[in-house]
C-alpha cells in the first residue's frame, strides 16, 4: 500500500472518530426524557412540573401527534374505571363469596385522579371540563338465574363501601327500562334479568386529557416535544445518565439526548425499548398482544336514547379488557354508542406499529414464561380462535343480546388500539398473565417503564405517583412535595373508603370543579376543599344536568 493511500485512510479515519466524539459531546442535556406522548408520560411531566418547576424535560413521539395510539379516544373504551359497572373487579370465590378489595383499589385510584384534574382546571392547566368528562351512569347488566345471583351478592357486597353508594339494583323491567329503553324493547318478558345502576359514572376521552397536559407543558421553555421521531437505542453512560438516540423520521435526521431520568411510557412499544436498555428487570417480562374492535352508531334516533355504560359479563377465558358493553361516547363534541369489544389478534404492540413486534421482544428469558402461560391460558386461546371467525352476523347477533332491536344499517365495524398482556416470569409457575398495569424500574430509580392495560389511563394519576414513590422517594419524603401531593390530592396518603364523610367531601367537589353530576346522596355537603384552600373564591356554576 503506497504512503499517499495510507494517509488517505488514516484521514478518513480520523474525521469518522472525530465526528463521533462531536456527536456525542453535542448530545443535549434534560433532567428528564418522556418516551411516548400519550397519557402517561404527559401526567407524569406535569406531576414533576408541578413538584419540581426547574427541571428540564423532552417527550420524544414516534407519530405526528401526541394521544394518536392507546390514549386516543377512538383506541379504547373511554370509562372513567371506577369498578362500577366492571365485574371482572369483584370475582366471586368457590363459595359464592364477592371480593370487593379490588373494585375499592380500583375506584380509590379514580377518585385521586378525579382530584388531580379538579386541580389542573383550576390551574387553569385544563380548559372546559366537558371537553373530555362527562357524567355518564355506569351500569351492570346480566341475563340468567345465576348471573343474576351474583349481582345481587356484587352489589350488596359494595353496600358496605361509601364508594360505592348511590348504587341501586333491580330485576324489574320497567325499572331497568326506564334506566336504559333501547335495551329493554324488544326484549323477552319471560328472560330472567337484573341490572345495577350508578349515576356518578363518567365517560372520559383520554386523548382530550392528554392534549391539554401535553399543550400546557409546551408553553414552558424547560419542555421541548420532539414528534415524528423514533427512538433506536438507549445507552448508559459513565455517569449513571442514560443516552437516547431517535431519527426523524420525516427528514431522517438523528438526535442524541442524555437523561438523568427517563421515563418509557410507549404503551406497546414499551417494552422493547426496556429490552434495549439492558437493565436487568426488564428480562422478567413478555407481552401477549390482545385488538379489540367495536361496533359504532351515530344515529342521533339512538345515541340519543341511550346514556349509560352498560357492562355484562365476560365470555369464558376473555381477557379483562374484553368485556362486552354497550357504551355511551362523546368525541369532540359529538355523542355516539360503541358494543363490543370483539377480541382481534395481530402480532402488533401497536394499532401502528409492526407485525414483527411479537418477535422482537421474544428473548431467551421470556419464552419459557410465554409458553408456560400459553399452555395455562388455553381458554383464552379458545375465546381469541373463536372471535376471529366471527361474521358480520355473529357480531349483531352479540348487540342484539344487548340491544335487541338493533339493526345493521346503523352501525358499522371500528378498529381499536391494541393492548399488550403482561406475561412476568415465576419461579413456581414458569410465568404468570399480570392484569392491570406494571412498573418496572432499574435498581438505581434512574429508569423506568409502564407495561400492562386496563384500568389503565383511569388510574395514571395514582400509578405516576406510586412511580414517584419508587424513583423519587428522597424527594417524596421532603415537606415540599408533601406539602404539594397533599394540596393536589387532598385524599393523598389516606383510603377514602374508611371515612364516608370524606367521600362525600370529594366527591361533592370534584363534580363541582369537573363539572358533573353531583351524587344525590351527597349533594348538600358543605362547602368543598376547593372553596376553602389558598382563601380563593369559585366561581359559582349550576350542578351539571345529565345532558351530554
Amino acid at each position: 500500500m503506497n504512503t499517499k493511500k495510507l494517509r488517505h485512510i488514516l484521514a478518513g479515519l480520523t474525521l469518522s472518530f472525530g465526528a463521533v466524539h462531536s456527536h456525542a459531546e453535542e448530545a443535549k442535556k434534560v433532567d428528564v426524557l418522556l418516551i411516548g406522548g400519550g397519557i402517561m408520560s404527559a401526567t407524569l411531566g406535569v406531576w414533576l412540573n408541578e413538584l419540581e418547576p426547574g427541571l428540564s424535560m423532552e417527550m420524544v413521539e414516534r407519530l405526528d401527534g401526541v394521544a394518536l395510539e392507546s390514549s386516543n379516544g377512538w383506541n379504547n373504551a373511554g370509562t372513567g374505571h371506577s369498578a362500577l359497572a366492571e365485574l371482572n373487579y369483584t370475582p366471586q370465590d368457590e363459595n359464592g363469596k364477592v371480593t370487593i378489595s379490588k373494585a375499592v383499589e380500583v375506584n380509590e385510584g379514580f377518585q385521586l385522579t378525579r382530584q388531580f384534574w379538579a386541580w389542573q382546571v383550576r390551574q387553569g392547566v385544563l380548559k372546559n371540563p366537558r371537553s373530555f368528562i362527562n357524567s355518564t351512569p355506569h351500569m351492570s347488566f346480566v341475563w340468567g338465574d345465576a348471573n343474576a345471583s351474583f349481582l345481587k351478592k356484587r352489589y350488596e357486597a359494595l353496600q358496605a363501601s361509601p364508594l360505592f353508594r348511590g348504587m341501586q339494583y333491580s330485576e324489574d323491567p320497567a325499572v331497568i327500562k326506564k334506566w336504559v329503553p333501547l335495551m329493554m324493547e324488544g326484549r323477552d318478558p319471560k328472560q330472567k334479568i337484573a341490572a345495577t345502576w350508578n349515576p356518578n359514572g363518567t365517560d372520559v376521552n383520554f386523548g382530550e386529557v392528554t392534549r391539554q397536559l401535553v399543550g400546557y407543558l409546551q408553553t414552558s421553555p424547560k419542555f421541548a416535544l420532539k414528534l415524528s421521531s423514533e427512538v433506536q437505542d438507549i445507552t448508559r453512560n459513565e455517569d449513571g445518565s442514560w443516552r437516547v438516540s431517535y431519527k426523524n423520521l420525516k427528514d431522517g435526521s438523528e438526535t442524541v439526548t442524555d437523561a438523568r431520568f427517563l421515563f418509557i411510557g410507549a404503551g406497546g412499544g414499551a417494552l422493547k425499548l426496556l429490552q434495549k436498555s439492558g437493565i436487568p428487570e426488564a428480562r422478567e417480562y413478555a407481552g401477549f398482544p390482545v385488538g379489540g374492535s367495536f361496533l359504532v352508531t351515530e344515529n342521533p334516533a339512538i345515541t340519543e336514547r341511550h346514556l349509560a355504560k352498560a357492562y355484562g359479563q365476560a365470555s369464558v377465558g376473555a381477557p379483562p379488557m374484553s368485556v362486552p358493553h354497550l357504551d355511551t361516547r362523546v368525541l369532540d363534541g359529538k355523542r355516539l354508542i360503541l358494543f363490543g369489544p370483539f377480541a382481534t389478534f395481530s402480532t402488533k404492540f401497536l394499532k401502528q406499529g409492526s407485525f414483527l413486534d411479537l418477535l422482537n421482544t421474544t428473548t431467551i428469558d421470556n419464552v419459557w414464561p410465554m409458553t408456560r402461560v400459553g399452555i395455562k391460558q388455553y381458554p383464552l386461546v379458545q375465546y381469541l380462535a373463536g372471535q376471529l371467525i366471527l361474521s358480520d352476523e355473529d357480531r349483531l347477533n352479540a348487540l342484539k343480546e344487548y340491544f335487541p332491536n338493533a339493526k345493521a344499517e346503523d352501525w358499522h365495524l371500528w378498529q381499536a388500539g391494541q393492548r399488550v398482556q403482561v406475561i412476568k416470569r415465576d419461579e413456581a409457575a414458569g410465568g404468570v398473565l399480570k392484569l392491570g398495569t406494571e412498573i418496572v424500574t432499574s435498581q438505581d430509580g434512574t429508569i423506568a417503564g409502564l407495561l400492562g392495560a386496563s384500568p389503565g389511563a383511569s388510574t395514571a394519576v395514582p400509578i405516576m405517583v406510586s412511580l414517584l414513590q419508587k424513583v423519587f422517594k428522597d424527594k417524596v419524603a421532603t415537606p415540599a412535595w408533601q406539602e404539594k401531593l397533599h394540596q393536589i390530592l387532598p385524599s393523598y396518603g389516606t383510603q377514602l373508603n374508611d371515612d364516608p364523610a370524606k367521600v362525600a367531601e370529594e366527591w361533592a367537589y370534584t363534580a363541582k370543579i369537573l363539572e358533573l353530576m353531583p351524587p344525590p346522596a351527597i349533594s348538600q355537603v358543605a362547602t368543598p376543599i376547593a372553596e376553602k384552600e389558598e382563601g380563593k373564591p369559585m366561581k359559582e356554576k349550576a350542578p351539571a344536568d345529565m345532558a351530554l
